[in-house]
């Protein structure tokens, strides 16, 4: 505490990332970073870019890369926002569009930076309890509000909402925004950005830190219309005009245009995800159905804290959340076929 900040901060309770271990022969599990590198084109694209040009400031509107996201999408320029990283284009999101005197709705069981954000930007909100299966139901929504925000697929549950579901929610919630974020639809869900067309309040929101490899470069995007990406273009503005750099910029160009590279590493994900699932299963544990590149899982007969510690004791660090409803589960990221082998084999003699 001091006395030279301002008040608000003496109230703020920061959101925790994932662990970053410094421990030697590593089996990283945890944070749900992809397992297989960037495309070899953007690592090229990357290269090039660092050049004299470095000494020049990027282009504030970053068009070359809302070009590049807009024509994978089929969509103009002007339905696409950029930031450095999706947690910095969500906190644009929560300051532009949700501070109205109704609360914001999010799930009980989400993303944990959301209640940070509102306490950030002193929003008022309302958490939705998922059900007794862990899931999103639409009908507990629909209830007034000052907009609405849920991952999807959910973390850390990895389930998913159809797409059937979003459509209902945003045919009967016309008068607030809502959010879908998107940050693991690659591996296995139907993004929501088809809908943006038709829904004027629909934004989603998207990173390349997972299905694109890129989580040590920090970008990400929101796509709406263009009403919605005017706001956080305001807000961006008034906070900082440059917030992609030059070689994050040529690398998520690069990385939207190797279709061939990212549709490989996906898939070689959801069928690791698949083999995870069944192996797990056969030793005894509940697995929620997952769309994303993690499982959330937990055994009947064992501690979740214990069994991450005993993976932990060797070089093995998987997720614990030490929160209501979901204490006894750890989520566990899809490694390589390697590294998920190596976790199954020491959680076998630890259950």
């Amino acid at each position: 505490m001091s006395r030279y900040w301002s008040e608000f901060v003496h109230r703020l309770q920061p959101y925790v990332p994932g662990e970053q271990p410094k421990m030697a022969n590593l089996t990283k599990l945890n944070t749900n970073e992809n397992p297989y590198g960037p495309s070899p084109k953007v690592l090229q694209a990357i290269q090039q870019a660092v050049s004299d040009t470095l000494r020049l400031y990027p282009d504030p509107t970053s068009l070359k890369l809302k070009e590049s996201i807009a024509d994978y999408y089929q969509l103009s320029p002007e339905y696409v926002f950029v930031g450095n990283g999706s947690d910095e284009v969500l906190g644009h999101v929560f300051h532009a569009l949700f501070q109205h005197d109704a609360p914001l709705l999010f799930p009980d069981i989400s993303y944990s930076f959301y209640p940070v954000y509102c306490q950030l930007y002193q929003i008022n909100f309302e958490t939705v309890a998922l059900n007794a299966q862990f899931q999103i139901n639409i009908d507990d929504y629909l209830k007034p509000n000052g907009g609405i925000i849920f991952p999807n697929p959910n973390a850390p549950t990895g389930s998913l909402l159809a797409l059937a579901e979003i459509e209902r929610l945003l045919q009967n919630n016309t008068d607030s925004v809502v959010v879908v974020d998107e940050a693991y639809i690659d591996f296995g869900g139907i993004s929501a950005i088809s809908l943006v067309k038709q829904y004027p309040n629909l934004l989603v929101t998207q990173t390349f830190s997972k299905s694109r490899s890129l989580a040590g470069l920090r970008l990400g995007l929101a796509i709406g219309q263009p009403e919605l990406i005017e706001a956080l273009v305001r807000v961006k503005d008034s906070f900082n005009s440059y917030p992609v750099d030059a070689l994050a910029s040529a690398a998520g160009i690069a990385a939207m245009k190797d279709k061939a590279y990212f549709t490989e590493t996906c898939n070689k994900v959801i069928d690791s995800r698949t083999k995870m699932i069944t192996a797990l299963e056969e030793l005894g544990f509940e697995v929620l159905p997952s769309a994303a590149n993690f499982v959330f899982t937990r055994h009947p007969d064992y501690d979740a804290a214990e069994l991450a510690q005993g993976l932990r004791k060797q070089g093995i660090v998987v997720r614990h959340f030490k929160k209501p409803r979901i204490d006894q589960f750890l989520r566990i990221t899809i490694g390589t076929d390697a590294e998920n082998q190596l976790m199954l084999s020491v959680m076998d003699t630890l259950v």
